[in-house]
């Protein structure tokens, strides 16, 4: 059941139906439907189709690509002992085929690239040296890693630079197709409900496939994660192994910005996780970001060598939330709602969702087409200077000089402005002014599930953006 995905969709068709050899990259984080995406798309018919195997050395992945040559029917007469040979033998599969268009789908390629072998000499000879010669050849190659697909592939500086014909960074679901998945699949569902299983698995097409007829949300989030065997219990420990070959330091840096919802600078993620400061850091911060596992951004009005990290994957902090200490209850979910836990993490989740839809946001707000920033700021309290105190998740700073300061409410119903936000909101605004020094207007702005309750304070807002915008 192929949901959404029509521009991808779109480009692989044509593709599959032009007239001049393709070479199409697809990558995206791991359970996000890449696989899934070529097979439908291609209708699982393939000239030649081959899987890297997530452990094993050079070995072992060239008995697999042999086996993978046999299954297409083609017999080596000699064991190939490099790369190169063996890619030889992918090139007279594509001579005795008779199809129209020779579709060879290689997936997971990082797994391939063990230690000092040549896989990406053979891939470059492979396509330069021979299908790129002919009309009739789509050869499409995928990964998960999207670090490694990033530097050995779409950036190649070698011999496959600028060689690539499409390339294909397939996000997550929004919550609109989220909701299509779910209607597809015949599930009554409303949008509060989607976007609470949001909450905890972003748009991971994969994670929403659990999902069940007849069971409550509440049941279906015990069903996967806390009955006895529940299929993503143990989620997290494979989520970064199968990204990342060693992935001790990957998790030790996740757990570190795990620990504080704004995110760390560099040094203090550094002082937080004990790990030195390096190149090597530099690099696994690079991928952790490219993977959509954490984000970077500059704070308003700072250098940009102040970059903050913060972790951003819904499933990982939900992990940390509620999973981390392995509870025993098989109905967690169903006897924690509306405990103050619960409704304290579900206000931090929204915001994130809400990070994830900017474009939704935006489209409310009419300024689509305005060239924008967004930022997170805070700023620490200076009673000398008048300086509150903020911290402000989400600022749209405008090109027509004007600045979006976004609140984000999670709510069972409408939400009031009291005296208390009213406040807080005149505080931020007061700080944001004076800290930076910022001459734009500055808009307060409510994003919430349900609207605002008309009362005083309402009047102060700007615009109010509801759920319903989000699934725009």
């Amino acid at each position: 059941m192929l949901v959404g995905r029509k521009r991808e969709i779109e480009l692989l068709n044509h593709v599959l139906q032009d007239d001049s050899s393709h070479f199409v990259a697809v990558y995206g984080r791991r359970r996000v439907g890449k696989t899934f995406l070529i097979r439908e798309t291609c209708g699982y018919r393939f000239t030649f189709q081959h899987a890297g195997l997530s452990e094993g050395g050079m070995k072992e992945q060239l008995f697999a690509f042999v086996s993978s040559l046999k299954d297409a029917g083609y017999q080596l007469e000699h064991k190939p002992s490099n790369w190169l040979e063996a890619f030889e033998g992918l090139k007279d599969v594509i001579r005795q085929s008779h199809e129209k268009r020779k579709v060879v789908f290689i997936d997971e390629l990082s797994w391939m690239d063990t230690q000092k072998c040549d896989l990406m000499v053979a891939l470059e000879n492979f396509w330069n040296g021979f299908a790129s010669a002919r009309k009739d050849v789509v050869l499409i190659v995928c990964a998960s890693a999207t670090s490694w697909m990033l530097s050995k592939v779409v950036h190649n500086k070698g011999g496959l630079y600028n060689r690539l014909t499409e390339q294909i960074n397939l996000k997550p679901f929004t919550l609109r197709e989220c909701e299509e998945y779910v209607q597809s699949a015949g599930m009554a569902f409303n949008r509060n409900q989607i976007l609470q299983y949001y909450m905890i698995f972003g748009g991971v097409p994969f994670y929403w496939g659990f999902l069940k007829k007849g069971l409550s949300l509440s049941q279906n989030i015990d069903h996967v994660l806390f009955s006895k065997d529940a299929p993503l219990r143990d989620e997290f420990k494979y989520l970064y192994a199968s990204v990342f070959k060693k992935p001790e330091t990957y998790v030790r840096i996740i757990e570190t910005l795990g620990t504080k919802k704004a995110g760390m600078t560099r040094e203090e993620l550094i002082e937080g996780s004990g790990i030195p400061n390096s190149g090597d850091l530099t690099t696994k911060l690079g991928e952790l970001e490219s993977c959509g596992f954490i984000r970077r951004y500059y704070a308003f009005g700072m250098k940009k060598k102040h970059a903050v990290y913060q972790l951003i994957d819904c499933f990982t902090l939900f992990h940390f939330q509620f999973l981390k200490n392995d509870p025993t209850d098989e109905h967690f979910w169903s006897n924690q709602i509306n405990t103050p836990m619960v409704n304290t993490w579900m206000g931090l989740a929204f915001e994130r969702v809400c990070m994830e839809h900017i474009d939704q946001i935006k489209m409310k707000l009419g300024i689509s087409g305005v060239l924008t920033e967004v930022n997170s700021w805070y700023c620490k309290a200076d009673p000398d200077k008048g300086i509150f105190g903020s911290q402000i998740d989400l600022l749209i700073t405008r090109k027509d000089q004007v600045i979006n300061l976004c609140e984000m409410k999670y709510s069972g119903s409408e939400y009031t402005i009291t005296e208390k936000v009213d406040r807080s909101i005149r505080n931020k605004i007061n700080d944001l002014v004076l800290k930076t020094g910022t001459k734009y207007a500055i808009y307060p702005t409510l994003i919430t599930t349900y609207g605002m309750v008309d009362n005083s304070y309402a009047k102060n807002v700007q615009s109010v953006i509801v759920l319903d915008d989000l699934f725009a």
